[in-house]
């Protein structure tokens, strides 16, 4: 039996790959990525925080937006507090309804990721035409915020359609963060070459975790804690990565940023042993890497 199949990279079992360093001669890097959005209102796609599927309405259009006004600010002081570098998922129309954000980001030296236009939509319904445009606009959306454009990419819903790898790669982008297939990276194939999947979680990602399923924030501190402690041991044989996903109309609430902080200072208490960085410096490092120690950097040599 032939089952369909995506082609875009091979199969690889974690335990028969070769080991190999992060550049600070760690095995375990740490991701924090944070996701900035901006919805239309009383229209287009959105999550709910009492609701999945709920209409679109002025609660939870508000919800969301606390954490522009309010859940982003208090997350980043978090972060400042622990001397801790976060990647920015950004919608391009938070940065143009939201000016301060843009310059906040740039302030602490963090990383925008591309995140399409508005989480209002998603990119795998669009014509490959229209998807490109989707794509572009965003790129060019960044770059006029930040300065220079993004590297990295995380569709909206992190979904994507047949010809997403290839636009991305076409249209300048070098990493993703859509298949959450590995915890370590591996390269996937374009029909205008390589692109390089860097690990993103959907389990320790509190969207998921506390709309979806409904965990608490406590409870999602203790998934935080459990997964960065059994990494870390497995670690001893392998380099892998542990991200880190939130959104601050989520945890940016004060009940679940107070667990949340107690979770990453435990992950920090560790910091020797740790590569703290951003997917783009991840993804730099892994790009300089001998062929064969990553899955698929064979492709490289092409």
């Amino acid at each position: 039996m032939k089952l369909p199949a995506h082609g875009r990279y091979a199969h690889s079992a974690i335990k028969d790959r070769p080991a190999y360093e992060w550049p600070n001669g760690t095995r375990l890097a740490l991701l924090v990525c944070n996701n900035i959005e901006h919805f239309a209102f009383r229209a287009g796609l959105g999550s709910d925080s009492a609701q999945p599927g709920a209409a679109q309405n002025q609660r939870n259009y508000a919800w969301r937006d606390y954490g522009n006004r309010v859940g982003l600010w208090s997350l980043l002081e978090m972060l400042d507090e622990l001397d801790l570098p976060c990647a920015h998922n950004v919608n391009t129309a938070v940065l143009d309804h939201c000016p301060e954000i843009a310059p906040a980001l740039l302030a602490r030296g963090d990383e925008f990721v591309g995140h399409g236009r508005t989480n209002a939509e998603r990119q795998d319904g669009l014509w490959e035409e229209d998807e490109r445009r989707l794509i572009a606009e965003s790129r060019e959306g960044i770059r006029r915020h930040s300065g220079s454009a993004p590297a990295g990419w995380l569709g909206p819903y992190i979904a994507q359609s047949p010809a997403t790898l290839d636009l991305l790669r076409e249209e300048g982008f070098s990493y993703v963060m859509d298949w959450p297939a590995d915890d370590q990276p591996f390269w996937m194939r374009t029909r205008a070459g390589p692109i390089l999947s860097v690990p993103y979680s959907v389990e320790l990602n509190d969207s998921p975790a506390l709309v979806f399923r409904q965990h608490s924030g406590r409870e999602f501190a203790e998934m935080i804690v459990d997964q960065f402690d059994e990494m870390l041991e497995q670690s001893r044989h392998r380099p892998l990565v542990c991200s880190v996903v939130l959104h601050p109309f989520i945890t940016g609430q004060p009940f679940r940023l107070r667990p949340l902080r107690e979770a990453l200072r435990h992950i920090l208490s560790q910091r020797e042993r740790l590569w703290v960085t951003r997917p783009g410096a991840l993804a730099r490092h892994v790009a300089t890497l001998p062929p064969g120690l990553v899955p698929g950097s064979e492709m490289l040599k092409d």
